[in-house]
């Protein structure tokens, strides 16, 4: 009898652990229904869609999600790959074409000879089968709550927001300029400068527009994507050590500017920029006028606006173990943001584990734990072990890992985390992982 894996959402998570299924002689049946039936962020066809925004964050080994790609590059990693194939300038982080990067995924799945495809909607999970869920953070109502059901408790979820897209052409470059901060690497950022002055004008604006109504129940805010009028409503001065620091940003003999608004490259051809860090619930009104009083946004062709949505997670440390299996059924496993983890990397992560240890289950094997000293094995520990009555999705960071064991410099702390996990992912591989 031929094992099989069903697989429900064709996210981050849910391409990265039918790869890692099929390489290893499994047959996927993968299930998405955005063809049919898309979500309130959804624009592609295409599978690995990236709703928010098109960077993947450091690349820099000496930062947790710059590591955990590092990881996932060494475990042969398809999502990585392919955003290593697709990249674009953006200094030291990895951003892709958010187009190409979803098509390309699609198109290795699809000519793929263990993965078979299906346009269609779950809503009812079959317990008897081996199932991963991968279907991100905007689930649909009726198969939340399934998974509620089968939980036997309530879905969490928190409130996020993206930020708007603009047209290169529009952007007024006799006042914005290309520069990365201090210099470092390529000058891939465009930075629209803004006066004390501008920025005053601006900062009153904004703190008074008007934002879509938020109902009672979308005032849990993930603080990782505030929006930016949010930010602003803190202090005059909040998004100046946020999302508009000047530092590291001046031109040339001249005066360094007040503020700096940052766009960063969204595609291959260089025609669209995504503003940095200005996730917004503004009305597409507001947005508009807002954004047009950036300096060099004077005629800003917005073509896509920023807006809320709901991202909805299970209480992880209830409901499943480290290796994202569910407690209650081991055929059953989750992954992706659903999973409790937050961010692109994070998700691909989780798939790549669930996508490996659902393959050992089926294979009569031994579950594969990942050491708590790399940046996947943390994530893991962290979400199965947490206090359930406090849980809240967070990015990979140092502060989840395992103390150093050896005497160290403050400043050598990140080299020597480094160091250790990539140590931790050689024995790792020694002991099978990749089987």
């Amino acid at each position: 009898m031929i094992k099989e894996v069903n697989i429900i959402g064709a996210g981050l998570a849910g391409v990265e652990a039918s790869y890692q299924l099929a390489k290893r002689g499994i047959e996927v049946n993968l299930y998405e229904m955005k063809k049919i039936k898309r979500n309130d962020v959804q624009k592609l066809d295409t599978f690995a869609e990236l709703v928010c925004s098109n960077s993947l964050r450091s690349n820099d080994i000496h930062n947790a999600a710059g590591l955990m790609k590092e990881e996932l590059r060494k475990l042969d990693s398809l999502v990585i790959r392919i955003a290593d194939k697709t990249k674009l300038p953006a200094g030291s982080a990895l951003a892709v074409d958010r187009e190409v990067f979803s098509r390309l995924i699609t198109e290795e799945l699809m000519n793929n000879t263990k993965i078979h495809i299906f346009d269609k909607e779950i809503t009812k999970i079959d317990l008897d089968k081996y199932t991963i869920i991968a279907t991100g953070p905007l689930t649909s109502d009726v198969l939340m709550n399934e998974i509620q059901n089968f939980l036997g408790e309530d879905m969490l979820y928190f409130y996020d927001a993206i930020a708007p897209i603009i047209e290169f052409d529009s952007i007024n470059m006799d006042i914005a300029y290309f520069k990365s901060r201090y210099d470092k690497g390529s000058p891939d950022y465009i930075n629209c400068p803004m006066t004390k002055e501008e920025y005053d004008n601006w900062y009153k604006e904004v703190i008074n527009a008007k934002a879509v109504e938020v109902k009672d129940f979308e005032k849990n805010i993930f603080e990782g994507c505030m929006p930016f009028e949010e930010m602003a409503r803190r202090g005059e001065k909040t998004l100046l050590f946020g999302p508009m620091k000047p530092v590291g940003l001046g031109k040339e003999d001249k005066k360094r500017p007040y503020a700096v608004v940052q766009l960063r490259q969204d595609n291959l051809r260089k025609s669209l920029f995504n503003i940095v860090g200005f996730q917004t619930h503004l009305t597409f009104p507001e947005q508009k006028r807002i954004i047009r009083m950036i300096p060099g946004l004077e005629k800003a062709n917005i073509v896509r606006y920023g807006i809320m949505h709901r991202n909805s997670f299970i209480n992880a440390p209830k409901s499943i173990n480290q290796y994202y299996q569910s407690k209650k059924n081991p055929k059953i496993f989750f992954a992706g943001q659903l999973s409790g983890i937050e961010g692109y990397v994070e998700s691909i992560g989780s798939g790549l584990i669930a996508g490996i240890n659902m393959s050992r289950v089926i294979r009569n094997m031994d579950l594969f734990e990942f050491s708590q000293n790399t940046a996947l094995g943390s994530q893991s520990f962290y979400i199965a072990n947490t206090n359930p009555a406090y849980f809240q999705p967070m990015n990979t960071n140092f502060g989840i890992f395992p103390d150093l064991e050896i005497k160290h410099h403050k400043k050598q702390r990140k080299e020597l985390y480094a160091l250790r996990s990539l140590k931790a992912v050689e024995e790792m591989i020694e002991g099978g992982v990749l089987e």
